[in-house]
């Protein structure tokens, strides 16, 4: 059992890609937290992301649904909770264009479930904290897709106070999950944060995405897949700059705030798999030296893709201090480093 004198704090959905990045991290650098992870594993989550974690004794996985209110409610009461970390969502775009319904479960009424519970086990009322949950704390991670997409001038970026326009079914729930934590707030006075974070890349990322997609078709010598014309632009930030921003806004960001996490690196997609073809290409040279790029191929783009997203993260950067450690050009070789050993390339 874990220790009593130990903070209990509940992270949702850790056996991800962000989450299994931040288990680690978190648990090495904070000796004084236990940490208990609630996640359903269902395709985007994967224990083995969390090997080094599951022998630590301050570390617990419990295997369920954050919808499942008894379970949340027994999981608060038999560990008392006093945070909360909310990873946990469907994030997949082409997923929920084909089946919006689940992403409305998980996102919108799991966020609901999570956030009321942590009331009602919290506060006494509305603007009353129980003695023992003073600094009890919510923190929601979001995504900078709520915002909708931003014109082709680099230098119109997302900032906190950018009206909500989301696009797909995937960011109209998160959207909505966002609203939800406000409401909490505004209403009952919980201690609320939230963060929005541009496109996340680096070590366990899902097959499925772009990045992983590309080195993995490579590899294989199969197409490379690329949207429209391939200048859709993204705002790439190295997942352990997240979990960085993640930790310090947990620790010291305002109640009540919402904080956005940008890698200040722009790049379209054709930019991104030029990139790592040609790191490919130095790295795991084709046998007859064609390079990588041959494969690149242009598919029918998806349905509603925003054009571009970038995120201004000076709020974060000038009143908490934080500051990304990797630009896109350091943290993608390291991205591909762990990639090659993953699929048994390199050792």
């Amino acid at each position: 059992m874990f220790s009593n004198s130990n903070k209990n704090i509940l992270l949702t959905g850790t056996a991800g890609f962000i989450g299994s990045n931040f288990v680690p991290y978190f648990l090495e650098k904070y000796p004084n937290y236990n940490l208990i992870n609630l996640d359903l594993l269902t395709y985007a989550g994967n224990l083995e992301n969390l090997k080094e974690c599951e022998n630590n004794t301050r570390y617990k996985f419990i295997k369920g649904d954050i919808c499942n209110r008894e379970l949340v409610e027994f999981i608060f009461t038999e560990y008392d909770i006093t945070g909360v970390i909310h990873f946990a969502a469907e994030s997949h775009v082409d997923n929920s264009i084909k089946n919006p319904g689940v992403f409305v479960q998980t996102n919108v009424n799991g966020t609901f479930t999570l956030i009321d519970v942590a009331y009602k086990y919290w506060m006494n009322k509305p603007f009353e904290y129980k003695e023992k949950y003073q600094n009890s704390r919510f923190h929601h991670i979001s995504t900078d897709e709520v915002y909708g997409t931003l014109s082709e001038n680099p230098n119109d970026l997302f900032t906190e106070n950018t009206p909500y326009a989301p696009n797909s079914p995937y960011s109209a729930s998160k959207a909505s999950s966002d609203m939800i934590i406000r409401a909490y707030n505004e209403t009952y006075g919980l201690n609320t944060v939230i963060t929005n974070c541009s496109n996340n890349y680096g070590p366990k990322q899902h097959d499925e995405k772009l990045i992983p997609t590309i080195i993995r078709k490579a590899l294989s010598n199969q197409n490379i897949p690329i949207y429209g014309d391939g200048k859709n632009i993204r705002d790439w930030l190295y997942v352990l700059d997240h979990c960085k921003g993640i930790d310090i806004v947990y620790h010291n960001g305002k109640k009540g705030e919402t904080y956005n996490i940008g890698g200040r690196n722009q790049r379209t997609n054709l930019q991104i798999v030029n990139t790592i073809c040609t790191i490919l290409d130095k790295e795991v040279p084709k046998a007859d030296n064609s390079s990588y790029k041959e494969l690149i191929t242009f598919v029918e783009d998806r349905a509603g893709h925003d054009r571009r997203y970038a995120i201004d993260a000076t709020k974060l950067e000038d009143e908490l201090g934080w500051k990304a450690d990797e630009n896109f050009d350091s943290g993608i070789i390291k991205t591909i480093e762990w990639y090659l050993i993953k699929y048994g390339i390199k050792k």
